[in-house]
């Protein structure tokens, strides 16, 4: 028998096709540049960050049966990644993502997470049959969850038995998607990591930097929150613990595609590790520095 995943990555598994150039662009700029297909996906890069740093991810998400689908559960067995309990669709299409960055940052971006929407509560199936736990014996470890699911179903999950028990860490899937959280908001073991922008949409406030934002969050009934600012001070905070603090180091940035989604599982990991609030804090901000100057590999 296999020994239990350590965490549970729930959410979107996908291409991502990225172009970068190291020329700044505008609107309707037709530059030279580099273009990449990589397995990506807001769960998958917290998948492949929580195994670079040592732990097992098993991956819960929707990919289809098709030649693209077959070829992204095959490099996600070889990164070591539990895939067993992936939802394999023989009518849906495995996503795309789709990007652009220049030296100015990212440009323009499509997430195709259709398939994921349209598979719905079937993804969570292993978490009620018995396999990862059941409505009377729920999960009682780590989940990170992505914002790529549909409205109606995070706010199952939020009330949800099947979860009751668990760590929940949870991320938008970018600031178009943050509203569909709100109904995790105020859940009482979710943390919650977002950038400033996300954070200001999940307040309704205006704030002008992540530790107000923080604060905001938590007047909003949070019980956890991250907030991230690009190279600017960054913040997490806790209902009764206050707000602390931190800035990333200055690099030079080459991506910016995937540095959330490694800054949430550096600090997952910084935690499982015993790490206090500001240590844990700390760890995620240098490898988020790291990933965006490019020293950790995609």
């Amino acid at each position: 028998m296999s020994a239990p995943p350590d965490i549970l990555c729930i959410g979107s598994i996908l291409w991502d096709i990225i172009g970068r150039s190291p020329t700044a662009m505008r609107l309707g700029s037709d530059v030279p540049g580099r273009i990449t297909r990589l397995p990506g996906g807001v769960a998958m890069n917290i998948a492949m960050t929580l195994r670079r740093f040592g732990l097992s991810p098993a991956l819960l998400t929707a990919i289809g049966r098709d030649a693209e689908g077959d070829e992204l559960v095959a490099a996600c067995d070889r990164m070591g990644l539990l895939t067993g309990h992936i939802y394999r669709s023989d009518d849906l299409p495995t996503d795309r993502y789709m990007a652009i960055e220049g030296a100015n940052g990212l440009i323009a971006a499509v997430a195709d997470a259709h398939s994921l929407e349209a598979a719905g509560d079937k993804i969570l199936r292993p978490l009620e049959d018995g396999r990862l736990g059941c409505a009377h014996t729920p999960w009682p470890g780590l989940i990170a969850l992505d914002g790529n699911l549909t409205e109606a179903l995070l706010s199952d999950i939020a009330i949800s038995p099947l979860f009751a028990a668990a760590d929940l860490r949870v991320a938008p899937a970018s600031p178009g998607k943050a509203e569909r959280l709100l109904p995790l908001l105020a859940h009482p073991t979710a943390t919650l990591y977002v950038n400033l922008e996300e954070a200001n949409i999940l307040a309704k406030s205006n704030c002008t930097t992540a530790p107000e934002a923080a604060e905001a969050l938590l007047a909003r009934g949070a019980s956890r929150v991250l907030v991230t600012d690009g190279g600017a001070l960054s913040a997490e905070g806790q209902r009764g613990g206050g707000v602390i603090e931190d800035a990333p180091p200055p690099v030079l940035v080459t991506r910016v595609t995937g540095a959330g989604d490694t800054f949430m599982a550096a600090h997952i990991v910084a935690e499982t590790r015993g790490a206090d609030r500001m240590v844990a804090l700390d760890a995620a901000l240098r490898a988020a520095a790291s990933y965006v100057s490019g020293e950790i590999g995609a």
